[in-house]
């Protein structure tokens, strides 16, 4: 059973935390990591782009000139991708980008970046994250002293101080258990997660 040392907001260690095996000690497979986390980019994308082909564009019904004898290139219509105006070759249109995974994929792609965390030795687990106040110095202290920089901070529920703390400090990111996913997690270098934030994690995953 693998464990990581508990910190109080002062970044001292006060103790050690074990972490569940089902969860933070499986094998990390690469490839449903691969899967989800470009599933996940894919089910970002809008797909809202959209261009006017060659038959949509209004106009260019009549012939510009004669077929022979001008002396220029034969032309059918203004609205031809080789004219200003003129319509769009293979014009992107809207479209869904979406992929679908089943849930036995993302929990296991889920595990496998919690345990690939505790492999690099990127997880660190609070005490709790009692702010004085929602100021970014304060929150700048408690990254520093753990030494944290591109960090994931992880609420077990919704904490305006700290995200507020949160919310100027650059490559540093606050959300909820619920949100939690595959590309934040691989994303930031440290996950931070209190003591109610991994009972979470670990009832939901377990």
């Amino acid at each position: 059973m693998p464990s990581v040392a508990l910190y109080n907001i002062a970044g001292q260690e006060i103790g050690t935390v074990k972490l569940s095996d089902e969860i933070f000690a499986q094998e990390v497979n690469q490839a449903v990591l691969h899967t989800v986390v470009r599933a996940y980019l894919a089910n970002q994308r809008q797909g809202t782009q959209s261009a006017l082909t060659r038959a949509e564009v209004r106009g260019g019904g009549i012939k510009p000139w004669r077929q022979k004898g001008t002396g220029r290139a034969r032309q059918g219509s203004t609205r031809s991708p080789q004219w200003r105006h003129g319509g769009v070759v293979f014009a992107p249109k809207p479209r869904d980008y979406r992929i679908s995974i089943n849930k036995k994929i993302k929990r296991l792609a889920m595990k496998s970046a919690l345990s690939a965390k505790v492999n690099d030795g990127g997880l660190i687990v609070f005490d709790a994250l009692d702010i004085a106040a929602p100021k970014t110095k304060e929150m700048i202290k408690v990254l520093d002293a753990v030494k944290a920089g591109k960090a994931l901070v992880v609420l077990p529920e919704k904490d305006e101080i700290v995200e507020r703390a949160s919310g100027n400090i650059p490559n540093v990111k606050t959300t909820l258990v619920g949100t939690l996913n595959v590309y934040e997690i691989l994303k930031y270098d440290t996950l931070i997660l209190t003591k109610d934030s991994l009972a979470k994690i670990e009832e939901v995953y377990a």
